[in-house]
């Protein structure tokens, strides 16, 4: 491999590693904080995926349009459609916490795998919705043209995304700092410790859950959206639970859950794993090639166990103090 296509590479590693950081920053803040047990996080990526992929993209036109079927077409510009794959995600995260914030976890957990699928499902079988199982492809990328207006090749692109998606994981872990080592993150943490407590000392605990889970739910929807204008084509097929939803909590688990700079760092080392196991992968007999994925999953569900049994705090671990910013 030459050196332009071994940092071409990894540029693409490190915008995939950055976005599936923004999914642990949002899943950092309901379970890490806040004890909330989401293993829906696929829906919420899908959601943010699709909406910010409607939002932005124009009409389809001409012989395009004759396989392509969307409901809504607005032709926006890209931070719009940040903003609405958010809200969408915020919306529907507060639909799922009516009925199961008040519940036990066990109940959060079921609700949310459960409207995850069907949320797939939905983009699946709804062809007028989002093109169905076809999905939609040419979604549009923020700065794209401009820059080629100024002679960059199309093939070094991927350098100003990656500087976007470093954008918007900077703001987002400086606004998560700053909430969790604000009051309202202390409250948080005494949900996590003992709900009880909490609430004897005259906190609403079903109200600061709520607020919690639909923040991780909209710093998800943002990341769904960095995703679909970075492979500028998305179908129901990529958010399923393994592939949105496994493979986030092992990086939170693995980078230390309750540490944001922690879950950032599990982001990457996991996904340089997961990457890693696809070229070794290339090592095994004919015979197993067509298990390679299965094979690839079971690696990443052992180093999971070893992370939990040698080092369940994670690779950095939870801060004792963090009722002040960094000093």
């Amino acid at each position: 491999m030459s050196i332009g296509g071994l940092l071409g590479y990894l540029v693409s590693f490190a915008i995939m590693a950055g976005i599936y950081a923004v999914f642990c920053l949002g899943l950092n803040v309901q379970w890490g904080y806040t004890g909330l047990f989401n293993i829906g996080i696929a829906g919420f990526f899908c959601i943010g995926a699709y909406i910010s992929a409607l939002v932005t993209s124009p009409p389809p036109t001409g012989e395009y349009a004759e396989y392509v079927h969307q409901a809504f077409s607005f032709n926006m510009p890209f931070p719009v459609g940040l903003m609405a794959a958010a809200a969408a995600c915020g919306f529907i995260a507060f639909l799922i916490g009516i009925p199961t914030l008040k519940l036990t976890e066990d109940y959060l957990a079921i609700a949310t795998i459960g409207i995850a699928e069907a949320i797939r499902l939905i983009f699946n079988n709804e062809h007028w919705l989002a093109n169905g199982p076809r999905g939609l492809v040419g979604l549009p990328q923020p700065l794209k043209d401009f820059f080629i207006n100024f002679g960059l090749k199309p093939r070094d692109y991927n350098y100003i995304y990656l500087g976007i998606v470093i954008i918007a994981l900077v703001i987002i872990y400086i606004l998560i700092e700053r909430a969790i080592r604000s009051p309202w993150g202390r409250v948080l943490r005494a949900i996590r410790e003992d709900e009880v407590s909490a609430s004897m000392s005259g906190k609403s605990i079903f109200n600061f859950k709520m607020q919690a889970f639909i923040f991780g739910a909209m710093v998800m929807g943002i990341g769904g959206a960095l995703y679909a204008h970075f492979t500028i084509a998305i179908s129901p097929e990529v958010f399923t639970p393994l592939y949105g939803t496994f493979i986030i909590w092992v990086m939170v688990m693995a980078g230390g859950s309750g540490n944001n700079k922690g879950v950032i760092i599990g982001a990457f080392v996991i996904w340089a794993i997961w990457t890693g196991t696809r070229f070794l992968t290339d090592f095994l007999p004919y015979t197993l090639k067509a298990r390679a994925p299965y094979i690839r999953f079971l690696v990443i569900g052992i180093l999971l166990e070893v992370i939990l049994i040698m080092r369940p705090q994670g690779i950095l671990g939870e801060e004792k103090r963090v009722s002040k910013l960094a000093e």
